[in-house]
């Protein structure tokens, strides 16, 4: 009898032309946490949806053993059946349906009449609920959970087949800090009744604090397994990006100028709830040159700041907004475009990409005037215009007529800043600009954001990780429940003080 619980062995993936996997092989153990690692592109999630019946059988080259037989899924039912369940980074919940609802969705509790059974289905909801401790109401609507029980949702669902392999693909990149604490632990308690574990994240300390292995995968092949216990996250860097990675963020040498953006006085109301104040006034400035950093707790209030400066949320928006030390009105994210500010919104699949264009019409999008003439697009200055792009920010795509649905996270985000940097912004505000994305490709990313301020553009970037608020910024400034709390130059801050007034306190 083997001593793994599941054997991928030799197995190559093809897309137009793209090999995704290249004769790979990935063993887990029964009753491990199995960390897979790459950088974004590597092969992770392609080997997963072939682990998971996504890409059926005869769509790839390789073999399945699980549990000592050949598999061959043609579908993901076939995979759950097996006892293989996958949770993926964007949730597959209906959000409409109730919790009980979602859990057995295509897996209903059935009376002999051929009616489903709502008390065995009830009962049985408490039961898994219970498991990954989430104390709420079976029949409460998805909708009205936040992310992080959603994910526990998620996990519920996946208890409730039978799974006995487990597979979670960036679970903790929308989570808070005490939410993937708790994930963490519950994955601990599933280990401990006999539950297997494979785990994608990019978040290194995640993946240390929990794998027992790691196996790490880039440009579509195997690289190796070690034990967690052997490896370091700068050994484990250096095997995904393929070269010594010393500095995580590159080094900051910004002479900020003068003043371009000033903020007075702001003042926002939610939308949905008008008696709600998520803004309370807010005042700040951004010099040419430099990079602002905005911290705080989920919720504190740091996109909608940017988004209503940007014109995108808010009711009852009072306040000035300077520009070059000329007061302007901005009202939608037309005006803010045409005054020179550009959005990198937090959530690129939903708000910052079209993912069933392809790469040249997602870059032009925002800039359709500037290569039209008489309100025909210019076609060759399209493509022209995307190419130039696609070079300066390495874009990796066999095509600029590549649907970005198609590419890897990082390789999506750099087409949505070569989207904005088309509009010639002076200020870039980035929300989360690296959500998602591996140490190669963050490494990228900060490297095109120093050069844009070089070039005299004032970025605003808002971020979850401490790290890279301290590793890039000029400036900080902290939030909390909606208000602006402390401003720190780059010497001065640490996590420890950023933390203290991100929480509230002085």
């Amino acid at each position: 009898m083997s001593e793994y619980i599941l054997e991928m062995k030799n197995i190559t993936k093809e897309f137009p032309g793209v090999k995704a996997l290249d004769n790979v092989t990935f063993n887990v153990k029964k009753g491990e946490i199995h960390a897979l690692c790459g950088e974004n592109g590597a092969g992770k999630s392609t080997l997963m949806k072939v682990l998971s019946g996504v890409y059926p059988a005869g769509t790839y080259t390789g073999e399945i053993i699980l549990k000592g037989s050949t598999q061959s899924y043609s579908g993901i039912k076939d995979s759950e059946k097996a006892g293989v369940a996958i949770i993926y980074q964007e949730l597959a919940l209906v959000k409409q349906m109730s919790v009980c609802e979602n859990i057995f969705l295509g897996n209903e509790k059935v009376k002999k009449s051929g009616l489903i059974d709502w008390d065995k289905s009830y009962a049985e909801t408490q039961k898994v609920l219970k498991e990954v401790r989430l104390n709420i109401n079976p029949n409460t609507k998805v909708v009205n959970l936040g992310i992080g029980q959603q994910q526990l949702v998620e996990i519920a669902k996946a208890i409730a087949k039978k799974a006995e392999v487990l597979i979670l693909d960036e679970p903790s990149a929308a989570l808070t800090e005490s939410e993937t604490e708790n994930l963490l632990q519950i994955l601990k308690e599933l280990k401990a009744k006999g539950v297997t574990c494979i785990y994608i994240s990019h978040k290194l300390n995640e993946v240390f604090e929990i794998a027992d292995n790691i196996t790490i995968l880039r440009d579509g092949k195997t690289i190796g397994t070690e034990p967690a216990c052997e490896m370091t996250e700068n050994k484990v860097i250096s095997k995904m990006v393929g070269r010594e990675l010393t500095q995580r963020f590159p080094r900051k040498e910004h002479t900020p100028g003068e003043v371009v953006l000033e903020i007075k006085n702001w003042n926002v109301q939610n939308p949905d709830l008008p008696e709600l104040k998520v803004i309370h006034n807010a005042n700040f400035a951004v010099r040419k040159g430099e990079i602002l950093g905005i911290a705080g707790l989920m919720g504190a209030g740091r996109t909608e700041l940017v988004m209503s400066i940007f014109g995108a949320y808010g009711a009852n928006v009072s306040g000035e907004i300077y520009l070059e030390g000329k007061k302007v009105s901005i009202k939608n994210p037309k005006q803010a475009i045409a005054s020179g500010i550009s959005y990198v919104s937090e959530d690129r699949k939903r708000y910052g990409l079209v993912l069933g264009m392809d790469i040249k019409n997602n870059v032009t999008l925002s800039s359709l005037e500037s290569i039209s003439r008489l309100s025909l697009i210019n076609g060759n200055e399209a493509i022209k215009a995307t190419n130039q792009y696609v070079r300066d920010l390495r874009v990796k795509t066999p095509s600029i007529e590549q649907k970005v649905t198609n590419l890897s996270g990082g390789n999506q985000q750099k087409v949505v800043l070569a989207k904005w940097l088309m509009t010639k912004p002076k200020i870039l505000i980035m929300d989360e600009p690296t959500r998602g994305i591996d140490v190669g490709a963050k490494f990228e990313i900060y490297n095109i954001m120093n050069k844009l301020i070089d070039e005299g553009v004032c970025i605003v970037m808002i971020s979850s990780e401490l790290p890279e608020i301290l590793g890039m910024s000029d400036r900080i400034l902290v939030m909390h429940e909606g208000r602006l709390t402390r401003e720190f130059n780059w010497e001065e801050a640490t996590q420890e003080n950023i933390l203290t007034y991100a929480t509230g306190g002085m």
